[in-house]
């Protein structure tokens, strides 16, 4: 059987084989089939049954990356539900799997084998590597004009407000070491500040630190500044990336459904809006990224139907970076009554989420909300990127109850990647290796 050549990777020639002769005569031929189509690049071998080669995924250590690779395949004729088969047969060929099969895998499948199936996904898509970004984080106010009911970060809520000048956020700025590639700018919608207010900020910062990356603004706040500022959104987009704007996070897309949506956070941006939203900056080429709150009282279906609205955005646009389930934490706000989910949910949403989004490239998990030790677990369910080092400088999960004063540093986070049996990446804030 030729290998066929659409993947990247590198084969490296030698006398040693990869497999042994009992793989080589399995009968399985899906595992050589996964192995060929989904991993090996240029160059091109001549024939799958010539194993004297060894393939490296994006590492030297491939042993992990390569047993992910192929236990879909041994385990898939043990799996005794057709439907959850046919499941794992779609997966383990490349295929895209609807809406229906994602809500059978949340109803019905179990969490090991989602983590195979999760595992073998992020293996084919990203190899054996988790990475992060030095980054950190301003915060301009929690001062807000929306009343979500989740939310613990509001002044409304918590009591008490800060709202930075932009002097002091520009001394922020300075006192950064020049190792922070990424600002991540992010905070509660303000009351009459529009887009001619945050623009030239972005340009003092691009003036102190041409180099850094600026991942700023929610598209709810984006749409503040465009009302504020009395310009449409896209006017208010192109003036925030001229300014220097390199990217959005995805923050304020909640859940999408529209009936939840009007009960959960009524006078933020409608769903509509905040894909309409992030479509424009991706035409603008601003990418973005994309979240999902979840483990509140939403249902199966509902996190379904918002998934499948992002990927069908991201197929018009390509322009997600990751996408990152943001879990709810009920300190400090309105549905402090609502039990949190456990992480045997966590974890079922992590690999589902991974499963279907076939087309984002990256899965994140964001340790200042789950806690370093669960954000560990999640590596096995489908994640590669632990976002960053942060250095705390957010509250907004703090104020939840989640960890206070989050930080890491680089080594830890890589003696934490290495631990769980992968390899750790520096990148940029665009998933560039650095």
């Amino acid at each position: 059987m030729p290998l066929k050549n659409n993947y990247r990777g590198i084969v490296e020639y030698t006398e040693d084989p990869i497999v042994s002769s009992d793989i080589v005569d399995n009968p399985h031929s899906a595992i050589f089939d996964a192995r060929a189509t989904r991993v090996i690049g240029n160059p091109v071998c001549t024939d799958i049954g010539l194993v004297r080669q060894r393939i490296w995924l994006f590492e030297p250590n491939r042993g992990l990356a390569f047993q992910n690779l192929i236990m879909l395949s041994y385990i898939i004729p043990e799996i005794s539900d057709s439907e959850i088969r046919d499941i794992a047969l779609k997966v383990n060929r490349n295929e895209r799997i609807s809406t229906e099969e994602a809500l059978i895998l949340f109803h019905k499948a179990d969490l090991s084998l989602l983590a195979v199936m999760a595992n073998h996904v992020r293996t084919r898509i990203n190899g054996n590597i988790v990475s992060y970004v030095r980054n950190y984080h301003i915060e301009p106010t929690n001062v807000c004009i929306h009343k979500c009911r989740f939310c613990s970060y509001s002044a409304r809520v918590s009591g008490y407000s800060w709202a930075y000048s932009a002097e002091e956020m520009i001394a922020k700025v300075k006192s950064l070491g020049k190792d922070i590639v990424e600002l991540h700018i992010v905070g509660g919608v303000a009351e009459g500040k529009g887009v001619s207010y945050y623009a030239p900020i972005l340009k003092q910062i691009k003036a102190i630190r041409p180099d850094i990356h600026i991942k700023a603004f929610t598209a709810v706040e984006i749409q503040g500044m465009a009302k504020f500022g009395g310009v449409s959104v896209v006017e208010a987009l192109s003036q925030l990336k001229s300014a220097g704007l390199d990217s959005m996070p995805g923050g304020g897309a909640e859940i999408f459904d529209e009936t939840l949506r009007a009960e959960i956070c009524p006078t933020k941006s409608t769903a509509s809006e905040w894909l309409a939203i992030h479509k424009q900056a991706h035409q603008l080429g601003i990418p973005t990224n994309a979240t999902m709150l979840y483990g509140f009282f939403e249902t199966y279906e509902h996190r379904v139907d918002h998934l499948n609205r992002l990927r069908k955005l991201q197929d018009e646009t390509y322009g997600f970076n990751a996408f990152i389930p943001l879990k709810f934490k009920n300190k400090n706000n309105e549905y402090a009554h609502v039990p949190e989910v456990s992480i045997i949910e966590d974890l079922k949403c992590y690999a589902i989420s991974r499963i279907f989004l076939d087309n984002i490239a990256h899965l994140k998990s964001y340790w200042v909300m789950s806690g370093i030790d669960n954000a560990r677990i999640t590596l096995h369910y489908g994640v590669d990127d632990l976002d960053g080092t942060i250095g705390d400088s957010t509250k907004i999960y703090s104020m939840a109850g989640s960890l206070e004063n989050p930080g890491m540093s680089a080594e830890d986070l890589n003696q934490i990647i290495i631990a769980e049996g992968f390899l750790p990446q520096e990148r940029d804030a665009l998933y560039r290796s650095i």
